[in-house]
């Protein structure tokens, strides 16, 4: 199989407005002849079905929540960045372009990267034009804030809420073609497999999670907008229902999943209480503008906070990178906290965090002030903590989050089956090795609003489809495929629950391919998850039955897809033999233990093609070029 980018040539800056024109176009007219099926109701998928709608496509959106309001897109809390430079502190799009492959550790498509900086004014626009309540200053313009990995305030925000917001502006738009008959909306209804017919993507098989009949719906071009798979690891800040199902289920249809060990760990996390938890919870990356983080100097002291003097304190990011200081990357962040808990210095009831001080914000801002930028987060916190983080520290810990990898795709956000798109998080494309804090939705509403709506027309524009119903045999197949497995999972019928098996699964993942990995460790849990796998066949029991609404049933083929998945997030972090961004290798670290990279090897996506059940996954290089922003080691000192 060839990895064709399909970058196109010429300048970088020119590279997207060139492509748009070379782009073949359908007809206002010939628009309605065509039906898209969108997979996922977030950022990316709301606001990709609204838009083909508006162009004249026919769509139909499937999401597994009862409304598109519930996708997780809501929980993105801090901001999206843009390259607007309403501070006048020396932002642009070439920087934050630079940040963004800088920030990614140089394992990003520099191409792809830039298309997203220069889309950035656009998103604000756009979202300001559909009534985004943005945070203003006091001249009207909207405000901006930092976020880590950068100098300067680029992020857009809703206090702590963007992502709601943002969500309820694409589903007003998205609602408004529901009303004029030009999206068909499915809610409570989960995909399961991808039809594939004659090499392209022409529909998807669902299952109603209602009534649990299994149908199958026929398309001209499917969009994968379906987000993360963090829950691999079972606690992560993800919803419970994220998963990696349409994803998988799309790369065992011959989709190339590219990087799936890059997996972001988020720092400003509340810390786990108990083995009871079945989430974590995140806290905005926005609260290091003006939270402090420390620990006590001196391992072991159990202290409560005030009761430890100024100079008693380690306010280790601070000392370790003078110029980011708190702002540092995510990554960064977080390994220099893992650190910090693992060398004695942990804080909380279980030692297991860090503080996050606001105590000098406060004084500086009043209590009032702190509140308006983040007043949902500090209630979020106090209705789960129990603690005012006004009066005390809040204690945070890394914890996983967004997923870097994804199915692969090429500039036009086709993946290796043709028709079958990849939009958001569900790609791999624009973070490289470690996402940048507030880039997710800046990158889901990029992909959905303005780059989608052109390149799915140049596929349509000069593919000749045979008209296809959905009782072809490939869709009949399917079909029984799919209600093949869900018998087999009802038919097990052995004593163990589903989130036994999912909560051994993430720990061993956590533990083995978390915040830090080694061959030997990458190794042993290769061979354990294959065991637990196994085991999963034999011993897990799911009650009910397929006829009826059964959230048993749905998590039990979750889980099953990430007992499979996992093996090759091992393979592919195993294979890697370096550290960048978040996948960090004990065996290759600098001497003060920051990731080092082997450009000479390693310079590349790592794509992989599944072969089958049994069967070794084959490894295709995209080989990175680095034409623009020259390859160095990262240093935020």
């Amino acid at each position: 199989m060839e990895l064709r980018a399909r970058v196109p040539g010429g300048p970088i800056q020119e590279k997207w407005d060139r492509h748009r024109f070379d782009l073949k176009l359908v007809s206002p007219a010939n628009k309605r002849k065509y039906h898209v099926v969108v997979v996922g109701s977030g950022l990316a998928g709301a606001s990709a079905a609204a838009t083909l709608a508006e162009l004249g496509y026919r769509v139909s959106c499937f999401c597994f929540q009862d409304s598109p309001r519930r996708a997780h897109s809501i929980a993105a809390q801090g901001g999206i960045n843009a390259a607007k430079n309403y501070q006048n502190d020396g932002d642009s799009i070439w920087r934050l372009f630079y940040d963004t492959v800088k920030g990614g550790d140089f394992r990003a498509r520099e191409a792809n990267v830039y298309r997203l900086a220069q889309i950035s004014v656009d998103i604000i626009d756009q979202c300001t034009a559909q009534g985004l309540p943005f945070a203003r200053e006091y001249g009207g313009l909207l405000a901006n804030r930092s976020f880590g990995g950068t100098q300067v305030s680029r992020t857009f925000y809703a206090r702590g809420q963007t992502g709601q917001q943002l969500l309820l502006g694409a589903y007003q738009a998205l609602a408004r073609q529901i009303g004029l008959g030009q999206v068909t909306m499915y809610p409570r209804a989960e995909m399961l497999d991808v039809v594939v017919l004659e090499g392209k993507a022409r529909g998807i098989v669902v299952r109603d999670l209602v009534t649990g009949a299994v149908n199958g719906h026929v398309a001209d071009a499917v969009v994968l907008a379906t987000g993360g798979y963090s829950n691999v690891f079972f606690l992560s800040t993800n919803a419970k229902g994220c998963n990696v199902t349409a994803t998988w289920r799309a790369h065992k249809r011959g989709a190339l999943f590219a990087n799936p060990c890059f997996t972001q760990i988020h720092p400003t996390c509340i810390p786990p209480s108990g083995h009871h938890q079945s989430k974590l919870t995140l806290m905005s990356e926005s609260l290091r503008n003006d939270g402090r983080i420390w620990v006590p100097k001196r391992a072991g002291d159990q202290r409560p906070p005030a009761q430890i003097p100024e100079e008693d304190r380690d306010y280790f990011l601070e000392r370790l990178y003078p110029s980011f200081g708190n702002l540092v990357p995510r990554d960064v962040a977080s390994r220099r906290a893992k650190e910090m808990v693992d060398g004695g210095h942990g804080v909380g009831p279980l030692a297991n965090g860090v503080y996050l001080d606001f105590r000098e914000a406060v004084e500086r801002l009043g209590r009032r002030g702190i509140f308006e930028r983040y007043e949902n987060l500090f209630e979020m916190y106090e209705r789960i903590t129990g603690e005012d983080a006004f009066a005390t520290p809040m204690r945070i810990y890394p914890a996983p989050h967004y997923t870097m990898g994804g199915l692969w795709v090429d500039y036009n956000l086709m993946t290796t089956v043709d028709g079958l798109y990849a939009i958001g998080e569900a790609n791999f494309s624009d973070h490289g090795a470690n996402r940048l804090g507030a880039s997710a939705l800046m990158q889901g509403l990029a992909d959905g609003y303005f780059v989608l709506p052109y390149t799915i027309g140049d596929y349509l524009a000069q593919t000749r489809l045979e008209p296809v119903g959905v009782n072809h045999t490939a869709f009949r197949d399917v079909e029984t495929e799919v209600a093949a497995r869900v018998a087999k999972l009802l038919a097990v019928g052995g004593s163990r629950t589903v989130d036994e098996f999912h909560r051994e699964l993430g720990t061993l993942m956590w533990d083995r391919c978390g915040m830090s990995r080694s061959a030997d460790g990458l190794t042993e849990a290769i061979a354990q998850v294959r065991a637990l796998r196994e085991r999963f066949w034999r011993e897990v029991r799911v009650v009910g039955s397929g006829e009826d609404f059964n959230q048993s049933l749905e998590k039990a083929g979750r889980v099953a897809d990430f007992l499979e998945f996992a093996e090759l997030m091992c393979e592919d972090a195993r294979h890697r033999e370096e550290s960048c961004g978040c996948h960090f290798r004990e065996e290759f670290q600098t001497p003060d233990g920051e990731a080092r990279r082997d450009d000479s090897r390693f310079a590349y996506v790592a794509a992989w093609e599944y072969k089958g059940a049994g069967h070794p996954p084959a490894l295709h290089k995209e080989r990175l070029e680095f034409e623009y922003v020259h390859l160095a080691q990262r240093s935020y000192k």
